[in-house]
C-alpha cells in the first residue's frame, strides 16, 4: 500500500513538471536570430521619373498668321538654319509697303523743314543787319522811338521764325528715324514668317498642320508649333520626397532601370538639383506631399551597346518613357550592419545597459516630467533572454542598416518576426530561437 501511494506521489509530480514546462515553452516567444558582422552599405535615394532630352527646344512663331506651308516631319533630323515652317507673308508685306511709304513721307517733310530753315536763317541775316543799322540811327537821332520799337519787333520776329525752323527741322528728323524703325521691323517681322532650326536635334513633335492659323510671341506666349531636341543626351526626371532630398547631391551617380528595357541597367549622374519644391498648381498647401525636381544624366556610355547592335540609332531612348533611379548618395564599406527589422523604437529603455550618457539624460528628464522621445534599439540574444541594447543607427540601404555604437561584430541579435521585434519582445524576456529548416537535398 505504501509502495502505491509513492508512486502515484511521484507520477503525479512528474506529470506537474512537465505540465509546467510546457507552459513555460509556450509562454517564449519564437523568435529569428543573426549574427552582426561588417557589411559594405551603399546608401540609396529611389525615385521615378521620365525620361526627356536635356536639350528641348520649343519652336513658337514671333508673328502671327497662317501656315503656309510645313517642310519637316516629326522624327526628322534637321540641322541648325534649316527652314522648318513657313507662315504666310501677304499681311506683313503689306505692312512694310506702308511703313516704307512712312519713311519716305517723314524724309519729305525733312526736307521741306530743311528748306523752310534755309530760307528763315537767311531772313534774320537781313534783319539782323537792319535791326544793327537802326540801333545806330536811332543813337545819331535820325530815328524816333517809335520807329526804333518797330525795328527791333522785325528782329525778333525773325528770330522767333529761324527757331521754329529749327524746331520743325528736329521733329522731323525724330520722324524720320520714327519711319525708319517702323520699316525695320516690319521687314523683320516679314523674314519672321520664315521659321528656321535653331540647332541640330531631332523633331521630336509635330503640333499644327497647314492652314492652321498661329499667335506670334511678340506680345503673347504664342503657339508652340513643334519641338527640336538634341537625343544624344538625355536624361530623367524624377521627384525626390522632402525627407530625401538633403541627402541627394550634384554629381551622385545613380542606377537607371526603364520600362522599354526590362533587366538592364543603365549608368546616371546628378545634374541638376532644385532649389524650390514641385508645384503644378502654384500654391502651397500644408497637406500636399512637397518634392523636389532632381535631374539625372543618363551617361552614353551606359547605352553604347544597343548604339552599336543598332546601326543608325541615335538615342535608345524616347521622350516621355518611364523610369526608376537609385542615387547612390552614401558608401561604406567594411561597417557594422544589421537587418533594418532588427532595429525598433522604445520609450522605456533604463533597464537596457547601454550608453550611460543617454541613460543619465533620460532619468533627469523623468525627473523633470520632461517627455521622452524614443530611442533607437536592438534586442540582443543572451542565452535564452533578449536584452534591450540602445544604438546609434547611421546610413542604410535597402536591407541593412549601420550601426555606428551599441553592438560588438559576432553578437548574436534578433531580427523577427517583426511584430515581435517592433511591439511585443520586452527586456528580460525569454525567448525561443526557431530552428533554421535544412534545404533538402535533390
Amino acid at each position: 500500500m505504501n509502495m502505491r501511494v509513492v508512486f502515484i506521489f511521484l507520477s503525479a509530480a512528474f506529470a506537474l513538471t512537465i505540465l509546467f514546462t510546457g507552459c513555460s515553452d509556450k509562454k517564449k516567444k519564437s523568435v529569428q536570430v543573426e549574427e552582426v558582422e561588417k557589411r559594405d552599405i551603399i546608401e540609396i535615394v529611389s525615385a521615378n521619373g521620365k525620361i526627356q532630352p536635356e536639350t528641348d527646344v520649343k519652336i513658337s512663331p514671333e508673328v502671327s498668321g497662317k501656315i503656309l506651308g510645313i517642310h519637316v516631319k516629326e522624327g526628322d533630323a534637321v540641322k541648325e538654319g534649316d527652314l522648318l515652317l513657313t507662315l504666310n507673308p501677304d499681311l506683313l508685306e503689306a505692312n512694310l509697303s506702308r511703313a516704307a511709304a512712312s519713311l519716305n513721307s517723314a524724309r519729305a517733310n525733312l526736307a521741306n523743314s530743311k528748306a523752310r530753315l534755309t530760307q528763315a536763317e537767311a531772313q534774320f541775316v537781313n534783319a539782323e543787319k537792319s535791326y544793327q543799322r537802326s540801333q545806330q540811327l536811332f543813337k545819331d537821332g535820325v530815328l524816333s522811338q517809335a520807329e526804333m520799337d518797330q525795328a527791333e519787333a522785325s528782329y525778333q520776329t525773325s528770330l522767333a521764325e529761324k527757331v521754329a525752323a529749327q524746331e520743325t527741322v528736329s521733329g522731323a528728323n525724330y520722324s524720320v528715324k520714327s519711319a525708319q524703325a517702323t520699316r525695320t521691323e516690319a521687314s523683320d517681322n516679314l523674314g519672321r514668317t520664315s521659321i528656321f532650326a535653331p540647332k541640330a536635334g531631332i523633331i521630336t513633335a509635330l503640333q499644327v498642320e497647314e492652314g492652321e492659323t498661329v499667335l506670334g510671341t511678340i506680345q503673347m506666349s504664342g503657339t508652340e508649333v513643334m519641338r527640336v531636341s538634341d537625343l544624344s543626351l538625355m536624361e530623367v526626371d524624377v521627384d525626390v520626397n522632402e525627407s530625401d532630398i538633403v541627402r541627394v547631391n550634384m554629381g551622385d551617380t545613380a542606377d537607371v532601370e526603364v520600362d522599354a528595357y526590362q533587366g538592364t541597367k543603365f549608368i546616371g549622374l546628378v545634374t541638376e538639383i532644385a532649389n524650390a519644391a514641385t508645384n503644378s498648381s502654384g500654391m502651397i498647401s500644408t497637406d500636399q506631399v512637397t518634392n523636389f525636381s532632381v535631374k539625372i544624366r543618363i551617361l552614353p556610355s551606359s547605352y553604347q551597346d544597343i548604339l552599336d547592335a543598332n546601326e543608325g540609332m541615335i538615342s535608345p531612348f524616347r521622350t516621355g518613357m518611364s523610369a526608376t533611379v537609385d542615387i547612390r548618395t552614401a558608401r561604406k564599406d567594411d561597417v557594422i550592419a544589421i537587418p533594418i527589422e532588427a532595429v525598433t523604437t522604445r520609450t522605456d529603455t533604463v533597464t537596457a545597459g547601454s550608453f550611460r550618457e543617454k541613460m543619465e539624460r533620460r532619468r533627469k528628464a523623468r525627473e523633470e516630467n520632461a517627455d521622452m522621445e524614443p530611442l533607437e534599439c536592438v534586442f540582443v540574444l543572451n542565452g535564452e533572454e533578449a536584452q534591450l541594447r540602445v544604438v546609434e543607427t547611421g546610413i542604410q540601404d535597402n536591407r541593412y542598416i549601420e550601426i555606428l555604437s551599441g553592438l560588438e561584430e559576432s553578437e548574436t541579435i534578433i531580427t523577427g518576426p517583426y511584430a515581435t521585434v517592433s511591439r511585443e519582445l520586452e527586456n528580460g524576456k525569454e525567448v525561443k530561437v526557431e530552428e533554421e529548416e535544412e534545404e533538402e537535398d535533390d
